[in-house]
């Protein structure tokens, strides 16, 4: 397992580990997830941007009612 370092400043300390103490996790484990969260988001804004970029060449809308139908509700 590796170690990684960060510098934080005063105020950075203080908020990051009166967060931790709320939350009851380390500091490690909620760097992790939100580096996670953050790695997530970018790929859903990725998928998104391709899919919208898709839909921009070839725009397909269908009624409501249709959705529904094939939905089978």
């Amino acid at each position: 397992m590796s170690v990684i370092s960060i510098r934080l400043n005063q105020q950075e300390e203080e908020l990051f580990q009166s967060y931790a103490a709320i939350t009851g996790e380390n500091l490690s484990t909620l760097f992790k997830e939100a580096l996670k969260k953050s790695i997530d988001d970018e790929y859903d804004l990725q998928v998104y941007k391709e899919a919208h970029e898709e839909y921009q060449q070839d725009p397909e809308t269908i009624s409501h009612a249709d959705f529904k139908k094939e939905l089978g509700l």
